[in-house]
């Protein structure tokens, strides 16, 4: 018996290790889950990346909903996804702050100046504590907070037509019908 049991351990954690394989690759690595979802962004007080003396707090973005996209000159991906995020700012479908993350500041306000600027405001977190706080683990990464200051939403990787026709969109809807 214990040599039956001897050849069955090894195939049952092959096994194991198969279905978690095989359950990964239909997984979108985009939809990744947030621990913050249901939750307030976290506090922070940082400086406007255009006015280094003026200070920004997550209070400050209280009333209505917007997205908070993390963002950064050296990340590719954002450039990818920036002139889909202009389209978006002159929609009118909803505000977008910018959160840029362990950058110049210099070169991102250049950036901003040559591509154009969809934000409201940019926030500017040199340290990349606040991107921490978010659970920011690459740029560019989006969330979609509610007029109460809670996250719906995190998007990791560029916006897209497609992510804004298909998922924010809806979820903009459900959120004005929810109040």
């Amino acid at each position: 018996m214990k040599s039956h049991l001897r050849y069955a351990i090894p195939l049952i954690i092959f096994a194991v290790i198969a279905v978690f394989l095989f359950k990964g690759m239909y997984m979108n690595p985009r939809e990744i889950p947030s621990p913050l979802i249901g939750k307030s962004v976290p506090e922070f007080a940082l400086p406007l990346l255009d006015q280094p003396d003026t200070q920004i707090t997550n209070k400050d973005l209280l009333g209505k909903p917007y997205l908070l996209n993390v963002w950064a000159t050296w990340c590719v991906s954002c450039r990818a996804e920036h002139s889909t995020l202009v389209r978006l700012a002159r929609s009118g479908l909803i505000d977008i702050y910018g959160l840029n993350w362990k950058d110049d500041r210099a070169g991102a306000q250049t950036w901003l100046r040559q591509l154009g600027n969809p934000y409201v405001k940019t926030i500017f977190d040199q340290k990349g504590r606040t991107a921490i706080d978010l659970g920011v683990y690459g740029a560019p990464e989006t969330f979609l907070v509610d007029s109460k200051g809670v996250i719906h939403y995190k998007l990791a990787g560029p916006v897209t037509p497609e992510f804004i026709n298909g998922t924010l969109v809806p979820l903009i809807e459900k959120m004005k019908n929810e109040g």
